[in-house]
């Protein structure tokens, strides 16, 4: 069952519960904090933005979140030439809302966090998302330090989205809210030492994962994205599945020319992170080899709260089915593929 909401409604109802559960081409949820039954221990909001350029073969991304008993924030830098992963973290305790992130996505708003150590800056602004973040200290190797990214995310209202709300199967008051905008087309600057660079639209793209919910304790999730060009139309890929009940929906879609085409179920098949994974899905439309080239990953364990993430960058190549029965072939395009398990 792949059930598709339709009308602008708000999330969760009077007994914290998801009013209409499914996916949605656009955000019609409306949020509500005040709304969520239970701890505000217990409710994660955050967003967070990927950004690949696919001539040169690198990789950023940013992480602005409020865990409730945390904010967490992340800067990263992967160069896709050398396999380098270049990362730096900071925590902000008991946050509980206090960062303010909006209640949608498709609101203007304001959100920066600073340390001594890093910076981040997002901005949203109609159809324009202006993503500014800095680490000065940043060791990119080979004896370039400082990463200074400042780069505007084009969302034209047309471009459909992979939006979801589930909940949990053993308890339905703990639900999953999420938007995947893919193919964003990104310019403006990035500076990595001395060096900057100015980024033309057309050979850089990125991807938000805008989220709000209410989680269960223990999870293990799998995600994919990637964002580029097929013969100069924008495409893009999300999969993903093992979190919530989806026998409602699943979040797998193939964007391209800014409409969304909508699959079932998807399972990525592996032996190892940085071994060809393999992702098809239970109606013959999807047919990827992924390669990997590098692992983002992460571990920490806290007693009562732990993660362990593999976020593994490389490339897509194989062939989707679009609904009108249109083949679209891939050919190495970048992405990721993660899977992470968090206790929190």
């Amino acid at each position: 069952m792949q059930h598709e909401v339709t009308n602008i409604q708000p999330l969760l109802g009077k007994n914290g519960r998801i009013i209409e559960e499914g996916w949605a081409r656009h955000p019609l949820w409306t949020y509500n904090r005040a709304m969520v039954k239970g701890s505000a221990f217990r409710i994660k909001e955050w967003e967070y933005y990927a950004i690949i350029n696919q001539d040169e073969q690198w990789a950023t991304a940013v992480t602005f979140s409020d865990l409730g008993y945390a904010g967490m924030f992340a800067i990263a830098y992967i160069d896709l030439n050398t396999g380098r992963v270049s990362q730096t973290d900071a925590i902000a305790p008991l946050t509980l809302g206090k960062l303010r992130l909006p209640a949608t996505s498709t609101e203007d708003h304001e959100l920066s966090w600073a340390n001594k150590h890093l910076r981040i800056a997002l901005v949203k602004r109609g159809e324009e998302r202006h993503i500014m973040y800095a680490c000065p200290s940043l060791d990119l190797g080979d004896g370039v330090v400082g990463l200074d990214v400042d780069i505007t995310l084009k969302q034209p209202s047309a471009l459909e989205s992979m939006t979801i709300a589930t909940s949990w199967e053993k308890k339905r008051t703990c639900f999953y809210h999420n938007e995947k905008v893919n193919c964003l087309g990104a310019i403006g600057t990035i500076r990595r030492g001395t060096n900057q660079q100015r980024l033309p639209l057309g050979s850089t793209f990125g991807v938000l994962d805008w989220g709000r919910g209410k989680w269960t304790y223990k999870n293990t999730w799998y995600w994919a994205s990637c964002s580029g060009l097929v013969e100069q139309v924008p495409f893009g890929l999300n999969l993903g599945y093992g979190f919530t009940d989806r026998s409602v929906a699943s979040e797998n879609v193939i964007i391209y020319d800014s409409v969304v085409h909508k699959l079932h179920e998807v399972m990525f098949e592996y032996s190892s992170y940085l071994e060809e994974w393999t992702m098809k899905d239970n109606e013959g439309r999807l047919d990827l080899v992924f390669k990997p080239i590098t692992d983002r990953s992460s571990n920490f364990n806290l007693f009562l709260i732990s993660s362990k993430q593999h976020q593994v960058f490389g490339s897509f190549s194989g062939t989707c089915i679009l609904d009108n029965g249109q083949t679209i072939v891939v050919n190495n395009i970048l992405g990721f593929a993660e899977e992470v398990a968090n206790r929190w």
